[in-house]
């Protein structure tokens, strides 16, 4: 019988309030088992001759139907698509990468302030949101910041990333709202339809580390997972290891100075009634780094007063020959039933909600 406790080597981990990267740190040359897979990482299956579709915004004053038609082509098929020429400076995305990483390298002392698994705060700080729930841990680190409707006072957000994740917060959602314009058009719907249901309203940031691991092969930085919102915009620094799953095969992501990575969310596939696609994606863990990425979330409001908003296929785009393949369901159940199951579960997320 095994004496392994898996348990409380977690509880112990957790104490520590220093993560991964205080592992790293501490001088770890073979990673703790709850970080380890059972599957040997690198013997998966990946794909070298596919690579995510790239818009160029630039066009969109000469042919707004063309790119919409990039935009429809690129959400049906992949999900994700990067963006050339959205309006966020270069700078300010370099600051953001910047100001992430000076976060994550503060003294221990520093951060601790922030380390949490309460849910509700508004700025938080932990190894593993879903540390307990999942059967491995990964390889990262992350600061989580809600910023908007209802942003932390600024005094709460941590002074090294502060005014920068004010700023790029402001500026993705102009960018948002031009992708839900695009999206809502794509879909054949209103220019504005996706807006007026509050699309772009809501923004979550999480904002991920992953230090150099000593075994990248037994362990991964962010398990194949799908993003809950509406819509994720993704900056990566240029260490990569992103993969999305396309045609069941892993395909490369890797990153492309000056560009932003788009990707559907299980609300988008679930109110575009399937027609717009969520699909898996992970991070690799990597021998060098640390790697840094900022994803951020336009997701529903998740605030006890928006708890009881209906989500569910658009109205417009169902039919008789497109009948609906999701049903209606409260946002409080679409939180409850991302909470109750592991990332890694082997039952996607909308499969709570598709009709039968």
């Amino acid at each position: 019988m095994s004496d392994y406790d898996r348990i409380s080597e977690l509880q112990a981990f957790d104490d520590t309030k220093a993560g991964v990267k205080g592992l790293v740190e501490g001088g770890v040359a073979k990673i703790p088992r709850i970080f380890v897979h059972e599957q040997y990482i690198s013997e998966e299956k990946t794909a070298s001759d596919a690579s995510v579709p790239v818009v160029d915004l630039a066009c969109l004053g000469k042919d707004r139907g063309g790119v919409i038609d990039q935009v429809r082509s690129a959400c049906r098929e992949w999900g994700f698509f990067k963006i050339l020429n959205h309006g966020i400076p270069t700078d300010l995305m370099r600051e953001v990468m910047e100001a992430v990483k000076e976060f994550h390298e503060l003294e221990d002392e520093e951060k601790k302030q922030y380390y949490t698994r309460d849910i509700k705060r508004k700025v938080s700080f932990n190894s593993n949101f879903d540390l307990y729930r999942v059967p491995y841990a990964n390889w990262r680190d992350t600061l989580y910041l809600v910023m908007a409707p209802n942003p932390p006072q600024p005094h709460e957000l941590p002074q090294v990333c502060r005014d920068t994740m004010l700023e790029y917060s402001k500026q993705a959602k102009d960018v948002g709202i031009l992708l839900f314009e695009l999206l809502s058009e794509a879909l054949e719907l209103d220019r504005n339809h996706l807006i007026d249901m509050d699309c772009a309203e809501a923004q979550f940031v999480a904002c991920n580390y992953y230090p150099a691991c000593p075994e990248p092969d037994m362990t991964l930085g962010f398990n194949s997972h799908t993003d809950s919102g509406f819509l994720t915009l993704l900056l990566q620094d240029d260490i990569g290891g992103l993969q999305i799953l396309h045609k069941h095969r892993w395909v490369d992501v890797p990153p492309s100075p000056g560009t932003l990575l788009v990707n559907v969310g299980d609300l988008m596939e679930l109110i575009s009634n399937g027609t717009f696609k969520s699909v898996y994606h992970r991070a690799l863990a990597r021998s060098i780094g640390p790697r840094v990425s900022v994803a951020l979330v336009f997701r529903m409001h998740v605030e006890e007063s928006s708890g009881s908003k209906v989500y569910g296929p658009i109205k417009e785009l169902l039919s008789d020959e497109n009948p609906p393949v999701y049903r209606e369901a409260k946002g409080e159940e679409i939180v409850a039933c991302r909470y109750a199951r592991g990332m890694e579960a082997n039952t996607p997320l909308l499969s709570y909600f598709k009709l039968k």
